[in-house]
């Protein structure tokens, strides 16, 4: 069998060292044959610095890395092009920093050209002048190929003004790329995020954004047909339907793929499920946003979102939801039309594995409980799948007791309904459990709804609310779209006190 190319993100090493490669060669041609200028965003570790890799050698014209794949033939092997490559990959938090590293990745285009820059610390007037030399000196149009070209912002968004600084160096950058047309064959960006218009992309608004477009969904990540073919001989004897449960389901309005680092590492591991990709990188940045804006978990379940907010962000106006979608925490799930036009979409977490890491991270964040989590959770589970209601309260209290006192310092969270529905969406969704937040009936909405073993849990929470939680579910009969089911109907009540930090009053009722 052929090697797993795990960490391994250039094409001629993977070709010449014998790894097994998932063909993308062919999309490549498509989007050359199609247009000039794109941009396309995807997830960490998804595979984009290998697509970009593959585009450099095809362009430089290597011919003998592609012997038996779909660009052989199609591809025009007499003409080479002078490729400009920026790849960011480093960490930089100060301006001196940023503009070392910009520096240092323009000379090493140099140096591999045969091209010196006049200034090389003017990062602006050098990529001119590399564009420029590299024109003239191999008399072809130059391809530029910028791999994560938002890293600079992204490891910044903790210190604004830095982050900042840093688009306006990039977007000095990238304006370069559309002043510069008449020298240019074929541009290519990718990158995690993409910012709005009106900031790092407003001197490049020639870009064709592809992160969505139906005919490149696959341009990074494997397909179902991809683990059944390339991968068959690896994953002989493996659970398909769970390894699809666990690592599938991110969608960008085409088939559904997987991220090429959970399944390599999968198969290195001898089948084990774990999270590895959730594990290379955690959101932290996300979590504070979350925990800052008192965020209401729940809604992460079921979150419709327009076009609009699903297609960028900006740094003096974050928004959670795209930075989700973007960094792939979150998913689309359906895609609706709307009548005056647009399309809505729902999101959802792709997978097992997001879902349940996810949640994890977000009861270490809320709760400051690495060490009792386990347990809390493994009797949250035995309690709900057993309808040990009388015990659902106890957890609960104890739980909220064990929250350090500090969580609640210097701030009115303790205030928030959302923050004890969050503490326990998060610690039930981290189990796995059927969840349905906001759960829309004919008489509004329930908190949250639990269905588990064959009993469904009707779950209404308030803060102060002078003990109506239970009353509101009754006096709206939430209960009725499933009461007749079959299965045991718990409507459950609780309320917090917000000065107490705890269950004020617990009720339930068998329906």
């Amino acid at each position: 069998m052929k090697k797993l190319p795990i960490g391994i993100q250039t094409f001629s090493t993977i070709r010449e060292d014998n790894y097994l490669y998932v063909d993308k060669t062919g999309i490549a041609l498509d989007l050359i044959e199609n247009g000039t200028y794109y941009f396309l965003s995807r997830p960490r570790r998804f595979g984009k610095s290998l697509f970009v890799s593959t585009l450099q050698a095809l362009f430089e014209g290597r011919k003998e890395l592609f012997t038996g794949l779909a660009a052989y033939k199609r591809w025009d092997w007499n003409t080479q092009y002078p490729v400009i490559k920026l790849s960011f990959a480093g960490v930089a938090r100060t301006v001196a920093d940023m503009k070392q590293d910009i520096g240092n990745i323009l000379q090493s285009n140099q140096k591999r050209l045969g091209i010196t820059c006049k200034d090389t610390t003017d990062i602006g007037g050098c990529f001119r002048e590399l564009i420029e030399g590299a024109y003239e000196k191999h008399q072809q149009k130059v391809v530029i190929l910028v791999d994560e070209y938002d890293k600079l912002i992204l490891d910044n968004l903790d210190q604004v003004e830095m982050a900042k600084e840093a688009r306006e160096i990039l977007k000095d950058l990238y304006t370069t790329i559309k002043d510069y047309d008449e020298f240019i064959k074929f541009a290519f960006l990718t990158g995690v995020s993409k910012f709005a218009k009106v900031s790092i992309f407003s001197g490049l608004n020639n870009l064709t954004d592809i992160t969505l477009d139906r005919r490149y969904a696959t341009i990074c990540g494997y397909t179902q047909n991809d683990l059944e073919t390339t991968f068959a001989s690896h994953l002989k004897n493996a659970d398909m339907g769970r390894i699809k449960e666990w690592y599938n389901g991110y969608n960008f309005l085409g088939k559904q793929v997987y991220n090429p680092f959970d399944i390599l590492l999968f198969i290195d591991n001898s089948f084990v499920f774990n999270s590895y990709w959730f594990a290379t990188g955690t959101p932290t940045f996300l979590i504070k946003l979350i925990k800052q804006n008192n965020y209401y978990l729940p809604y992460l379940a079921d979150l419709w979102i327009n076009s609009s907010l699903i297609d960028s962000f900006d740094i003096e106006n974050i928004k959670l939801e795209p930075i989700l979608f973007q960094s792939g925490y979150l998913s689309i799930k359906k895609v609706k039309e709307k009548k005056r036009g647009g399309y809505d979409y729902l999101l959802d977490f792709p997978n097992k594995e997001v879902r349940l890491s996810f949640h994890d991270i977000l009861i270490d964040y809320l709760t400051d409980q690495v060490v009792e989590k386990g347990r809390y959770q493994d009797e949250l589970y035995d309690m709900l799948e057993n309808g040990k209601i009388n015990d659902f309260s106890d957890i609960l209290s104890r739980l909220f007791s064990s929250i350090p006192y500090n969580n609640y310092v210097n701030n009115t969270i303790s205030n928030y309904e959302g923050y004890y529905a969050g503490v326990i969406y998060a610690y039930l969704a981290s189990l796995g459990m059927d969840i349905i937040a906001e759960d829309v009936t004919n008489r509004g909405r329930i908190d949250l709804t639990i269905r588990l073993g064959g009993y469904i849990y009707i779950i209404e929470f308030k803060v102060d609310g002078d003990g109506k939680a239970l009353q509101q579910i009754k006096s709206k009969n939430y209960h009725a779209k499933y009461q007749d089911t079959g299965e045991q109907l718990y409507l459950v009540g609780i309320d917090f006190s917000s000065t107490k930090r705890n269950i004020s009053k617990f009720e339930w009722e068998l329906v």
